[in-house]
């Protein structure tokens, strides 16, 4: 069974958004855009926020979420709670978000990738398995009770 994908982005990730859907549309997956469309600009966590809430609430398997660095958009999905949003910029921080971490979103730097390698990484976040073990013992320390 094909899993949902939540996608956000700002106007710096557009280009790329699309190419990514395309992508994984065409690998039958199905995909619920929460970002914007135009290369205008706009505020970001205004399209990461939605992601967030749809992984954070099931509604949504994982998330893609993009902006110029990456790092505003993570920084954003990361407020919510049971969210592990990885910034990354090579395959192997890819890799290691998903095997070590959990890591249920994907945050993408837009400005500092080629689009070659955002749909690269998209592959492997979702082609590669969380590991476990003692590393699940640890991602159940990041939330935090009151």
């Amino acid at each position: 069974m094909p899993k949902k994908i939540a996608i956000g982005n700002d106007h710096a990730g557009t280009e790329y958004k699309f190419k990514i859907m395309e992508m994984l549309q065409k690998a039958g997956y199905e995909v619920e855009n929460f970002g914007t469309d135009t290369t205008g600009s706009v505020d970001y966590p205004d399209f990461i926020h939605p992601v967030a809430e749809a992984v954070e609430t099931g509604q949504a398997d994982y998330g893609i979420i993009l902006c110029g660095s990456g790092n505003g958009a993570a920084i954003t999905a990361n407020k919510h709670q049971g969210i592990r949003a990885a910034l990354c910029w090579s395959k192997e921080l890819v890799e290691l978000a998903r095997r070590h971490n959990d890591a249920n979103i994907l945050s993408l730097p837009a400005r500092f990738i080629s689009a070659y390698q955002a749909l690269e990484y998209v592959r492997t976040f979702l082609d590669t398995p969380f590991e476990g073990g003692r590393h699940e013992r640890r991602i159940k320390k990041i939330p935090i009770s009151r």
